[in-house]
């Protein structure tokens, strides 16, 4: 009998404890649409606009709060500005001469959020620096080619991490 009561005690409270949890997200429905233009590429790694604005759609579309959204249809769009790459090496390789085995790659971005039905702007210029590493085979140019896709990747997990931290209010941001 003390078993029974204390197991309902036990479920009772998990029930309580769990009854205002929800998986609805808290941002505002006519907020959830989103649209990504091309990043301003500043650098001189071609194509790392259109790359990054895509790895930027990807993750959005992967973490499913956002629909996808072309221009003025949108509510929200993010904007971004490649300023800068840099790199340096990571490490070498002794049976090669010290020739550089692997290359850490770095880029820093400008990112903007912009309330397009109020006209407004959520963000402003918020600095983003995204990392990664590539082996420096025999073709270092398709290495960091191949590299710039990770590199966006990483910018896009960290803007769309910020975009759904926004602390909303109603149809408001604060």
């Amino acid at each position: 009998m003390k078993k029974a009561l204390c197991l309902s005690a036990i479920v009772l409270t998990a029930i309580c404890g769990c009854r205002s949890y929800t998986w609805k997200s808290w941002i505002p429905e006519d907020m959830r649409s989103v649209a990504v233009p091309v990043f301003v590429n500043e650098t001189d790694v071609t194509e790392l606009g259109p790359i990054a604005a895509r790895q930027v759609l990807r993750e959005f579309q992967r973490e499913g709060t956002f629909a996808i959204k072309t221009g003025d249809d949108a509510a929200l769009e993010i904007q971004g500005v490649i300023k800068r790459i840099g790199g340096s090496a990571v490490s070498f390789n002794r049976r090669s001469g010290l020739r550089h085995s692997s290359y850490d790659f770095t880029a820093d971005v400008e990112v903007s959020i912009i309330d397009k039905r109020k006209g407004r702007v959520v963000i402003d210029n918020r600095k983003y620096t995204a990392r990664t590493t590539y082996a420096a085979n025999q073709d270092i140019l398709t290495a960091r080619r191949d590299a710039a896709h990770r590199l966006a990747e990483d910018l896009a997990r960290q803007v769309v991490d910020d975009t759904l931290s926004l602390e909303w209010e109603g149809d408001e941001t604060r």
